[in-house]
C-alpha cells in the first residue's frame, strides 16, 4: 500500500545541514517520479534514496504530493531561468522559439532526470487529482511565459493581430510533442528540435513550383 501522506513535521533539521539536504531530496525525488511515476513511488522510496530515514524525511517535506509540486517548480524555475537568457539573445518570433527549444535540450543534455521528469509529468497529471490540482498554476503560468512570445510577435507584426490562438496553438502543438518525446535519448530529442527548427525556418519542406513554371 502506498502512503500519500506524510505526518507534521517534528522539530527542525540543522539550519547548516538545512539547504544541501533539501537539494538531495529534490534530486533523488526527481530521478524516482521521472523514472517510475508518482504512484509507484512510495514515501519509504524517498528517505531511503536520499540516504535518509523516513522520520528525518518528515522535517522536510508534510507529504509526497507536496514535494512533487516542489519539485517541479525548482525544474520550471530551471528551465525558465535558461529560456529567459536564450530569449535574451535572441531577435524575432522564429528566433525566439528555436532559442527557447535550444536550451531546454541543453539543459536536458546536463541533467537527463529533468527531461524525464516533464516526460511523467504528463501522465501523472492525468492519472493523480492531487498532482493535478498541486501544479494547476504552474502549468496555468506556463502557457502564460509562451502567449507572451507570441504578443511580442503580434507587436512587431511577426503575427497578423486576430491570429494569436492559431499561433499559440502552433506552439502549445510543439510544446506536447517535446514534452511526450523528453523521456527519449537526448539524440532524439536533439534531433526533433532540429526537425523543428528546419519547419520553422522553410529548410524542411520547398514548395513545389506550379506545372509550367520554373
Amino acid at each position: 500500500m502506498v502512503t500519500q501522506d506524510m505526518p507534521r513535521r517534528r522539530g527542525r533539521p540543522p539550519a547548516a545541514d538545512s539547504a544541501e539536504t533539501k537539494a538531495k531530496i529534490f534530486e533523488c525525488a526527481r530521478q524516482l517520479f521521472g523514472e517510475r511515476g508518482y504512484g509507484s513511488v512510495t514515501n519509504k522510496d524517498l528517505a531511503a534514496e536520499a540516504g535518509l530515514t523516513t522520520g528525518a524525511l518528515y522535517h522536510y517535506v508534510d507529504s509526497k504530493a507536496e514535494l512533487y509540486a516542489q519539485v517541479y517548480d525548482d525544474v520550471r524555475a530551471r528551465y525558465y531561468a535558461r529560456f529567459d537568457d536564450a530569449i535574451a539573445g535572441s531577435e524575432g518570433f522564429v528566433g525566439q522559439l528555436e532559442a527557447v527549444f535550444d536550451a531546454a535540450v541543453a539543459l536536458n543534455r546536463e541533467d537527463p532526470s529533468i527531461a524525464k521528469f516533464i516526460s511523467a509529468l504528463r501522465f501523472d497529471v492525468r492519472r493523480h487529482e492531487e498532482v493535478r490540482r498541486l501544479v494547476a498554476d504552474a502549468l496555468a503560468e506556463r502557457e502564460r511565459y509562451f502567449f507572451a512570445i507570441v504578443e511580442g510577435a503580434v507587436e512587431t507584426g511577426e503575427i497578423a493581430d486576430g491570429d494569436q490562438a492559431l499561433a499559440w496553438e502552433f506552439i502549445r502543438l510543439l510544446l506536447v510533442g517535446i514534452t511526450e518525446g523528453a523521456g527519449n535519448p537526448i539524440e532524439e530529442q536533439a534531433l526533433a528540435i532540429e526537425a523543428i527548427k528546419a519547419m520553422l525556418d522553410g529548410r524542411l519542406i520547398k514548395a513545389v513550383p506550379e506545372a509550367g513554371k520554373l
